[in-house]
């Protein structure tokens, strides 16, 4: 009778894309923390954001800047709209599509909520020098492009 090796499993814990996802969901924790004196959880800060860059971005676009569905987006927009932070703006974008703009109150909540997130991500790279923190920046947007053209 012969024995059969045993199949040697890779270390999960160990691959770039556990390591990936560990640090996602951490860094969602601690920026879902951070934002709570504001009253904004990340979601809300992330379609906040993509509004105040992208002013000009289609539901479409905007729900893939946020990592949504489109119809989640609108439920989130509709949660922003009641909250007084966005408003249909004067100008039209994309044929029918009525473009957003943040208002007032929307522009003072994210500055404050950007604060708050740029304090966790700081965290996040505490110890890691410039060309570290360039040579992951670079890293993540190389894998970014590999899996997004697949």
């Amino acid at each position: 009778m012969s024995e059969s090796k045993p199949k040697v499993k890779p270390d999960v814990e160990a691959g770039a894309g556990y390591l990936t996802k560990r640090v996602q969901q951490s860094l969602r924790r601690q920026c879902d923390a951070a934002l709570r004196p504001t009253g904004l959880s990340m979601a809300q800060y992330v379609a906040l954001r993509a509004l105040a860059d992208h002013p000009d971005a289609s539901a479409a676009e905007l729900a893939r800047l946020c990592f949504v569905t489109r119809q989640s987006l609108q439920d989130l927009l509709a949660g922003l709209r009641t909250a007084g932070l966005i408003r249909n703006a004067t100008t039209q974008a994309h044929g029918r599509t009525t473009a957003l703009a943040l208002t007032d109150a929307g522009r003072k909540r994210l500055s404050a909520s950007h604060d708050a997130v740029l304090s966790v991500e700081e965290s996040m790279l505490n110890g890691l020098s410039e060309h570290a923190r360039n040579q992951l920046r670079e890293s993540l947007a190389r894998c970014a492009e590999n899996l997004e053209a697949s």
